[in-house]
């Protein structure tokens, strides 16, 4: 049949923002799924999400964080506009610069630096410490910032990842220029699996929540549904919707699984308070650490209260709660 080899090209093919070496390619070389299939680039967030839709790949590698930047716009704006799409995994990649030229060059004729806006950022220390009076062309990626070089002569020098010289026939005139030795970047595989993993203990719940109106302590009130369900919050980020000024989305990254009690008590709070809240996917977290929260906020606590709850309305005689909910329950 026709189709047939569409779908099978589909489970062997994971798309990336390329070109080959970028740090995206690096974070899909944690995917262990990922080992041994085709690994298509793109240009771009929508080319990657256009491919997982349309079945050419079975997932994207996408950016969707920097411990310095802050969140990608790019892609939290197309989460909330594409629809059937799930994160189904995140990776860290820790994120380091090296300056390289075409071979022969020195650092001392250095003049005119290609780097992609972000990079250029994220090294701009380094460089005006070292290149007082460089001058900067921006790139669409920090790969392509190195090939460049290859392309025109109008830059001297680029800013590009450490892997570089695996793909190009570069010297490396600088290592280690990143002004923040500790920057990492947050990446996610994105789906179109509807089925949620099992909770780990160690888990990650993202979405993205619009205000119903703009009044005072709308935002207290959508923050309020996760804060009664102790839940914690490790990204919070406002992203304009775009129909009007004042109008406002919340990307959200919350501690724990849509499986947890207390995670999906909070999401039932946010059904009922906003219009519009799109579930991106529950997942393990990339660093591993275990989820901590008081007692009162087990699972057991909310099970109880629900059977409370119906036993009231179904005039159920009322026994003494168990002893280890009532401990939950008082902390004790």
């Amino acid at each position: 049949m026709p189709d047939e080899p569409a779908a099978d090209a589909a489970h062997e093919t994971y798309s990336y923002l390329g070109p080959a070496g970028t740090f995206t390619e690096a974070a899909l070389a944690q995917v262990e799924a990922a080992a041994g299939k085709t690994w298509r680039p793109v240009n771009n967030v929508g080319e990657a999400f256009a491919d997982v839709i349309s079945g050419r790949s079975v997932a994207a590698m996408i950016a969707i964080e920097n411990s310095i930047e802050g969140g990608v716009s790019a892609t939290q704006d197309a989460l909330a506009n594409v629809s059937g799409l799930r994160i189904i995994g995140e990776y860290l990649v820790p994120v380091n610069f090296v300056l390289v030229a075409r071979r022969g060059t020195t650092i001392d004729q250095v003049n005119v630096v290609n780097a992609h806006p972000v990079a250029y950022a994220q090294t701009r220390g380094w460089l005006e410490a070292a290149l007082p009076t460089h001058g900067h062309i921006p790139s669409t990626s920090n790969v392509a910032a190195a090939s460049e070089l290859f392309q025109s002569t109008q830059a001297d020098a680029a800013i590009a990842p450490p892997g570089i010289v695996n793909h190009y026939d570069v010297d490396v005139l600088a290592e280690d220029i990143g002004d923040n030795p500790n920057a990492v970047t947050r990446f996610v595989l994105v789906g179109r699996e509807l089925s949620i993993p099992a909770p780990t203990g160690a888990d990650k719940t993202s979405l993205i929540v619009e205000l119903p109106d703009d009044h005072p302590g709308a935002l207290l009130e959508m923050l309020e549904q996760f804060s009664t369900r102790g839940v914690n919050l490790s990204l919070l980020e406002s992203r304009p919707i775009g129909d009007a000024l004042g109008r406002y989305r919340f990307v959200i990254d919350a501690d724990g699984h849509i499986l947890d009690e207390r995670v999906a008590d909070a999401l039932l709070g946010l059904r009922r308070f906003s219009p519009q809240v799109i579930f991106l996917g529950s997942y393990p977290r990339a660093d591993k650490q275990q989820i901590e929260f008081t007692s009162r906020y087990e699972d057991e606590v909310f099970i109880e209260a629900r059977d409370w709850l119906r036993g009231l309305v179904s005039g159920e005689p009322q026994a003494d709660a168990d002893a280890s909910v009532t401990d939950a329950v008082t902390g004790m």
